[in-house]
């Protein structure tokens, strides 16, 4: 090792916080002083890399009556107990945060170490590997503070996680820029195909907010209809009539858990939104299965909807849209993946926000229950209930979500460049490979 550099046990450099009991009597509160965070919110987008949201808040009075200890800002939070410890996902917390008793944390001793280096320092361990038990696995204090990380000066601590911390950083903007246009296309969704919120000012004598040729799109009168009043000219049938494409996926035989490389192949597991991708699934197939696939293959803006699977009684829907060159140029679909394509007077935008929308993923989660393997058969997807809007109102929409939809591909793309260039330079920088020149003099120049 470098000169300077020392190692270090991590039970010299932090403490190690096993979390407290959650009573159901403190839990549902969705505000208060103190998160209090379960290994399932780490899943929460806000969480990608620090906990800064939680689905249970308590109060000071609260944290009395759990008996509870907060973990500091800084302190880094892990699952010490079943089948999520082996997923080994880190977070960092950012204020004060209390933790349930499936989660350990660790507390660095800011004089010793930079708490985000020690976040990144530990980012390098496979915790299962060093987990007790084998049908429940658990982690120890003792066998995690054996463990021994390489430590720098303070100063190459610190610029070490700014230059890591800044890429987090910009894929973090980069997350929440995404989810803030995607708002604004769900908001104008609504507000044109569920509310009619054009056609009713315009009912009402009201001017619309719009410009007057996107206006005159809309009609100025509400009808009647079996599933309540919709704007003239518009009528409700089911998906089947406006679909071009309704297909299925395939795997080769014997699966594909063999195959490390070839053609991606996109599951339910893969199945997440707009634009969101987890590489860590990715599955293969090989190139000459890939070529031979009549069905199965992607294009660009395919609407994908998570078909079967689950517990017996449940089911979830799932509805992604990639494209432009995400998550990759071309893949394939497995067994349990429709691939949905609309006619082109709708167009895929509003497919996948009508698909994703409130109402038809509560007809889908009915549909879908009540069977052995839950799950849609292409039956019940055709059978799907839409509202049709006239074909000029469609494409206006199209138009205006289509610059939406193609920046936040374009996020996720330039993301996922980021996630691989962080998980390049993590390991050489954390054990001394790639030295930071002049510290000191970086971290003066940085940004505030």
């Amino acid at each position: 090792m470098a000169g300077e550099w020392t190692t270090a046990s991590l039970g010299e450099l932090c403490e190690f916080r096993s979390g407290s009991a959650f009573k159901p009597v403190f839990q549902g509160q969705s505000s208060g002083r103190y998160p209090f965070v379960k290994v399932s919110d780490m899943n929460l987008a806000a969480n990608a890399v620090r906990i800064q949201d939680a689905r249970n808040w308590v109060s000071e009075d609260d944290l009395r009556g759990l008996r509870a200890r907060p973990l500091p800002p800084g302190s880094v939070v892990f699952a010490k107990i079943g089948e999520a410890l082996r997923q080994n996902r880190l977070r960092q917390v950012v204020r004060a945060t209390v933790v349930d008793n499936n989660i350990m944390g660790a507390a660095p001793n800011s004089d010793r170490i930079d708490p985000l280096f020690f976040y990144y320092a530990l980012s390098r361990f496979d915790f299962s590997t060093i987990a007790q038990g084998t049908a429940l696995p658990y982690l120890t204090v003792s066998a995690l503070s054996k463990l021994t990380i390489d430590v720098p000066p303070v100063s190459e601590q610190r610029a070490i996680a700014h230059i890591l911390g800044a890429l987090d950083d910009k894929i973090e903007s980069n997350r929440r820029m995404s989810d803030t246009l995607e708002a604004m296309a769900r908001a104008l969704f609504r507000s044109w195909f569920v509310d009619f919120d054009p056609v009713r000012a315009k009912v009402e004598g009201r001017d619309p907010g719009l410009p007057r040729s996107l206006a005159d799109l809309f009609p100025d009168r509400l009808v009647d209809s079996e599933l309540g009043e919709v704007p003239t000219g518009w009528y409700w049938t089911s998906l089947h009539g406006l679909l071009e494409e309704l297909e299925t996926g395939g795997r080769p035989k014997g699966g594909v858990s063999g195959y490390l490389e070839g053609v991606p192949s996109i599951g339910a597991e893969s199945i997440v939104g707009l634009g969101v991708f987890d590489y860590s699934k990715t599955r293969y197939v090989p190139h000459d299965f890939f070529r031979a696939l009549t069905k199965g293959r992607a294009k660009n803006r395919d609407v994908l909807l998570y078909k079967d699977g689950g517990r017996p009684g449940e089911f979830e829907p799932h509805v992604a849209m990639f494209g432009d060159g995400f998550p990759f140029a071309e893949f394939a679909i497995n067994e349990h993946v429709y691939r949905v394509r609309a006619v082109p007077e709708l167009g895929q935008n509003w497919l996948f926000f009508w698909l994703s929308s409130g109402t038809v993923m509560e007809e889908m989660r009915i549909k879908g229950t009540g069977v052995a393997i839950p799950g849609l058969n292409s039956t019940q997807v055709k059978s799907l209930t839409a509202l049709v809007p006239t074909e000029g109102v469609a494409r206006a929409f199209d138009a205006f979500v289509e610059p939406i939809v193609a920046r936040v591909l374009s996020n996720s793309k330039t993301g996922q460049m980021l996630d691989s260039i962080r998980d390049t330079l993590l390991p050489k920088l954390i054990s001394g490979g790639l030295r930071v020149p002049r510290p000191d003099r970086m971290l003066a120049a940085a940004p505030a």
